[in-house]
């Protein structure tokens, strides 16, 4: 896993447990974080492959970044735009994402919800936004609204969104949401990393948004961010981004293994709840 900070993540540990699950001729694999800055991200990824990585996993802030250093891509990565896992071939990189896939499991498994018919309110639009979005989409969300300080990414992100939304409704917006947001039964998916700190402030105020019927944050580490603390306050379920985590990770490894990810979930959400203390 290459990442910039890293030092939350509980992956190694995920991976560490589900390789064991994989069976004995998986004995000698490992999977370890790597920390390294945007800037060093082609000569990171130049020096696995000139040593025989099999895979790798990115994560913020180099899912975008990355798109432009495989040899070929997925093509639901190549419409999110961003890619979360690397599968080494011939000596290069393939590049997939399977944080839709893992979205759609997490919200299934910590609120009960699907993204089918439901209007959703999007925060961010960095890679791990992309690949939310796209499963939105895919999954046929009522409308979609994209919230993020940065308008250029925004802008981006939602031109990028268009050519597949059909006929669903994608709208931008600053910071704050403009008063024809959904009115009713949005579920707020938190896709920045604003939550990884202790000193961080919510990327939204969920007062401010109407109709909301449930959050989901991505940040896993800590538990509960101020977004989630807030939700709760207002008597709104909430989910963290650990079953996410867990079945985007999952998936990684079937794509590196071939083994289903219904067979190492398990195992991988055990080994993140100790590594977490809960």
């Amino acid at each position: 896993m290459i990442g910039h900070p890293i030092s939350h993540s509980v992956s190694p540990q995920m991976h560490a447990a589900a390789l064991v699950q994989c069976g004995p001729r998986f004995a000698d694999w490992s999977y370890r974080a790597f920390d390294v800055e945007p800037a060093l991200l082609p000569e990171a990824l130049r020096l696995m492959a000139e040593r025989g990585f099999r895979g790798v996993n990115l994560t913020v802030p180099h899912k975008i970044q990355a798109v432009g250093l495989v040899a070929a891509i997925d093509p639901a990565a190549r419409e999110a735009g961003a890619v979360n896992t690397l599968l080494l071939e011939d000596g290069r990189w393939r590049g997939f994402n399977t944080d839709g896939y893992g979205l759609s499991a997490g919200i299934r498994e910590g609120l009960g919800l699907s993204l089918e018919g439901t209007p959703v309110v999007l925060l961010g639009a960095g890679g791990a936004a992309r690949g939310a979005a796209v499963e939105c989409l895919r999954r046929g969300c009522s409308e979609l609204w994209i919230v993020n300080r940065s308008l250029p990414g925004l802008e981006a992100l939602v031109e990028l969104l268009r050519p597949l939304a059909g006929k669903v409704p994608v709208h931008g917006a600053g910071p704050g949401l403009p008063s024809a947001a959904p009115e009713h039964g949005a579920l707020v998916i938190n896709a920045t990393s604003a939550g990884l700190r202790a000193t961080d402030e919510p990327p939204v105020e969920l007062g401010s948004v109407p109709g909301v019927r449930a959050v989901f944050d991505m940040v896993y580490n800590p538990p509960e961010t101020r977004l989630l603390a807030r939700a709760r306050a207002l008597g709104l379920p909430g989910a963290n981004g650990l079953g996410m985590l867990v079945h985007q990770g999952a998936k990684s490894l079937e794509i590196w293994t071939g083994v289903p990810a219904e067979r190492t979930a398990p195992a991988m959400r055990a080994a993140a709840a100790m590594a977490l203390g809960s």
